[in-house]
């Protein structure tokens, strides 16, 4: 009933939130004589802000459609390069008129960027996109909204997310290098495991970002839910059904706006603070502050619900079972063995503050893939950033990258 009592309300917020929009245009439009009025600012910052609390935030766009590379302008263009069910694998092809550019830009490393399934759309990996694409081919996994994808396309578990990434490196090819980000970093170097294991060609390189590969180092306020709350309290507790107005009526998801209360629940006095400076700006006519709080907002409310089976499947045998490090998972039957990988190399990535990944964490990868040469395995600390610092902002563009950037670089040939 949750679920529907969320929608109820969201139907009977929405014509307010509109009248919220419309009232915050009445006192500052300049045509206006309403704005000419005493306080007309503040009260047009105050509908602006109710506006914002109220509204429903959608899955923004890329909105990548040109990059500088050595100081050139060149075209990005995006496709879906396979369609799934769950998931689209995304390019963002370059294009430009300069030959020896054009030379220069086929030659660049493939990146294959593994998003996280984890409540927020790909689009947070905007900024390491629009930077991997100076020097490289980038794809991304764009995972879609659970409640968008009819019943009748069937379950899908940690398992077929593991299945997903192997046929998209597949589809790329053996010379990619694959960039997992949080989440995935797990189902990543299963996928990578289970290909070793098979005989098949393995990527060139694996970075690993901030993400969970032992769960049980450092752990965090986010690693402790998981830990100590049984699978049937997650069952009863955070799994519902999708209402009817959407395309997967019926199918059992972790709803999204719940996900969203959890991640307000662990700053709530920096959400408040952020939102009063934000009508603070208003008041000031500062422009600027203002549209950075509504980039990174639009980005950070917008939530998507995600499989049930798959969330479940992620809570018992990463954070639980620790069946990664143990050595008991398998997928589909086949055990997974990271000490199969011989050939990609592996670089590691840690922020010195992450709150969600703890220190230890993702480096745990470099002891797992025991069959890579040492020389061929490295890890990074990224002193003074958090989790979103490592592949966002100037930490990510300034630090981050660049050891990334010269890492594929290196094994590229």
């Amino acid at each position: 009933m949750l679920y529907q009592l969320y929608e109820t309300q969201r139907a009977l917020l929405s014509p307010f939130s509109e009248f919220a929009s419309a009232s915050s245009k009445l006192y500052s439009h300049p045509l206006s004589p309403f704005a000419q009025g005493p306080g007309a600012q503040r009260l047009s910052a105050g509908f602006d802000l109710i506006h914002r609390l109220t509204k429903e935030y959608e899955k923004p766009e890329f909105n990548i459609t040109s990059i500088q590379v050595d100081g050139i302008d060149v075209v990005v263009q995006q496709n879906v390069a396979i369609d799934k069910p769950f998931c689209k694998l995304l390019r963002f092809k370059r294009y430009t008129d300069e030959a020896k550019l054009l030379t220069k830009m086929r030659d660049q490393p493939s990146v294959l960027v593994v998003a996280p399934l984890s409540g927020h759309h790909s689009t947070l990996l905007r900024d390491t996109v629009r930077t991997l694409l100076k020097d490289h081919k980038v794809y991304i996994t764009d995972w879609v909204d659970a409640r968008m994808v009819p019943a009748e396309a069937g379950l899908f578990h940690l398992d077929d997310y593991v299945h997903y990434v192997q046929e998209f490196i597949r589809h790329i090819g053996p010379t990619v290098n694959v960039i997992s980000v949080c989440q995935p970093t797990v189902p990543v170097l299963a996928a990578v495991s289970l290909l070793a294991s098979a005989g098949e060609k393995t990527p060139r390189t694996m970075t690993m970002m901030g993400g969970p590969i032992d769960a049980r180092k450092s752990p965090t306020a986010v690693n402790n839910l998981a830990m100590n709350k049984s699978i049937e309290w997650f069952e009863h507790n955070v799994i519902y059904r999708v209402p009817s107005n959407y395309p997967g009526a019926g199918r059992l998801v972790y709803p999204g706006f719940l996900q969203h209360s959890g991640f307000v629940a662990m700053n709530p006095d920096r959400h408040m603070t952020a939102h009063y400076d934000y009508f603070l700006d208003l008041v000031r006519g500062d422009d600027d502050s203002a549209d950075a709080h509504r980039e990174f907002y639009d980005e950070y409310n917008a939530v998507l619900d995600m499989p049930a089976d798959y969330y479940l499947d992620t809570i018992k045998t990463v954070f639980q079972d620790f069946a990664l490090v143990n050595g008991t998972w398998r997928v589909s039957g086949e055990l997974v063995r990271p000490q199969d990988i011989k050939t990609t190399a592996l670089l590691t990535v840690e922020g010195e503050l992450d709150d969600i990944s703890g220190a230890g964490q993702t480096a745990a990868a470099v002891d797992l893939c025991a069959g890579i040469p040492k020389l061929r395995k490295r890890h990074y600390e990224l002193k003074g950033a958090g989790h979103y610092g490592i592949f966002a902002g100037r930490r990510w563009r300034d630090f981050a990258y660049p050891e990334i950037r010269d890492f594929i670089a290196k094994h590229h040939k």
